[in-house]
Parts: structure tokens; sequence; C-alpha cells
């Protein structure tokens, strides 16, 4: 992507964009810093010579990190064939929430969670769409309708014509189109109060309520904690479901937070977030519970202590 003179302060301010970018197309803040960090490896690699002469070096970076990212995709389905249970993109929280309430302790400046921004492309129901996407399709449709990229550029990364690069995103599109749309966040926020004062209470009838009779629940432990392998489906059987873990794990906190600038819920045990649940709610009723258990995937939360 393109070519202007370069320094060291130019090339270090675009991490920030890049772990963004990185984020989006891979679900993953771990995967994404290594992404970064890979093209940051291969730029100073470059002898001195060719970097002065590449014009834009934020474009190259873009480039390298999304040719980085668009293999990590490539493999990501083979990967996940062997991952044990459902796969789920790793949940961020919102630091500046949680500040403002003083009860936790950033992990520090550097910390590649803390540089993500918070918006509809990084909720939960947006990045389980964008899973739905071929690689090719989801590196098109994040660099230009997300970040706005032009075609041109896009070509670079994918090594293919900008009308192939069009017809990618065209196609990305139609799949978040047939996607519903999202509740409104301040709607969201009442129904995601309401199911955790039924979670607390272990109030099923009130849990089935708030629920969509065709609701699903999807779990992500990884292997690494207990829980349902195959997605729960049935406004019913989840309620049951909610409560039996209530009933299997005494002193678990629910806090309502933001997940990836939605409102979610973050179950807590002995101080230590255990679960974070997303939530997609239409017309009052919660259609789809994520809820990621995998502590590998907690680690920004898990940096997070309590000050109380």
């Amino acid at each position: 992507m393109g070519t202007a003179g370069t320094s060291t302060d130019e090339t270090a301010g675009e991490r920030r964009r890049l772990i963004n970018v990185a984020y989006r197309l891979l679900g993953s803040v771990t995967e994404a810093e290594d992404a970064v960090q890979d093209a940051y490896a291969r730029w100073y690699a470059l002898p001195p010579s060719r970097q002065e002469e590449i014009l834009s070096p934020g474009a190259w970076l873009t480039t390298v990190t999304g040719r980085i990212c668009l293999d990590l995709l490539g493999s990501a389905r083979a990967r996940r064939e062997r991952y044990v249970g459902a796969w789920l993109p790793e949940p961020l929280p919102d630091r500046a929430e949680w500040d403002r309430e003083g009860r936790i302790q950033p992990t520090g400046p550097a910390d590649p969670a803390d540089q993500i921004v918070l918006d509809e492309s990084v909720s939960m129901a947006f990045l389980v769409v964008l899973e739905s996407m071929t690689p090719a399709e989801r590196v098109a449709f994040v660099l230009h309708d997300v970040f706005r990229y032009p075609f041109a550029e896009i070509a670079g990364v994918l090594d293919r014509t900008p009308a192939a690069c069009k017809q990618l995103a065209s196609s990305a599109r139609r799949r978040v189109s047939a996607a519903r749309a999202p509740a409104a966040v301040t709607g969201q926020a009442d129904v995601v109060r309401r199911v955790k004062e039924a979670w607390e209470t272990k109030d099923v009838a009130a849990l089935v309520g708030l629920l969509n009779p065709a609701a699903v629940m999807t779990a992500d432990g990884g292997g690494m904690v207990g829980t349902v392998l195959r997605p729960v489906e049935g406004g019913a059987r989840i309620a049951q479901y909610m409560v039996a873990i209530a009933d299997k794990a005494p002193g678990l906190e629910l806090l309502e937070r933001s997940v990836n600038g939605v409102p979610g819920l973050v179950a807590r045990r002995a101080g230590v977030v255990m679960t974070v649940a997303s939530f997609d709610v239409s017309d009052g009723r919660v259609a789809r519970i994520w809820a990621v258990r995998n502590p590998e995937k907690l680690r920004p939360w898990r940096g997070r202590t309590d000050r109380d």
C-alpha cells in the first residue's frame, strides 16, 4: 500500500490502528498482537535504504499486517476443527467503565486490549458474523467497510484485482445484511439487567420470559474448563441451564459490564472473572447468548483486580 519518507515515530504511531485492524480480522487479542509484532519485526528487518524508499510506512505496515492475518485466517479453520467445543472471539472489557467505578487496576498502558476502539464493529454479534466469511471476504470487508481503505490498496493485501476485492466485500456485506440488526444499547442494558436479577434469584419463569423461545446459548471453554460443548437451544432449556449453573457455583457474583462495547454480564467468583457473557437482544428478548469461559481468552479481564 503506497509509498513518502519515514521515521521511527511515524511507524511506532501506527501500532494502535494496526491492533484495531488485526483484532477485527482475527477475533483474538493475542493473535492480533502477535500479527502486529510480526509486521513490525519485518519492518525493522528492512535495510535503512529500503525503508527510505517506502513513501508510506503506515500503508506498508497495514499491507503486511493484512497478509499475516490472511494467512492466520486460512489456518484457523483447521485449528478450530481441533478446538474442544465452540470457538468464540475473545471478549473485550471497557477499561474506562471499570476505572470510572474505581474497582480495577489496569494491566498497563501497553495492554493491546486497551488499545482497541469499542464500537459496533467489535460487538460479539458482529464478530460472529465475520467468522462466517471466507478469509478473503473478511479482509476485504473489514479493510474497506470498517476502515475505509480503497480497493486499489486492498488488492495489494489479497493479491487480487480491485474489482475482485470489491466483489468479495459485496459478498461479505450480504452476509452482514442477512444477520439481524442488534437492538439499541439502551434497550439491551435494561434486558441484561433483568436477566441478571432473574439469574441471581434463580427465577426460571422470569428467565423464560426474557428469552426468545428460539434463543441459542453458545459457550466457549476451550476444553480447559467445564461447559456445554454444543449450543443450548430454546429459551426454557437455557433458563434451566442458567439456574443449574447458579446452584453449582455458590458465591458467584454477577456484574453488569460492557462487553465489546455492548451491555453484558461478567460472572466472578472469589474476585476472579470466570465467565464473560454477551447478548443479542431483539424486541425486548434475548435471542443469543455467547458465554466465554476459556481462561486464556479472559486474560484482559483477569488482569483487573478489585480494590473494594
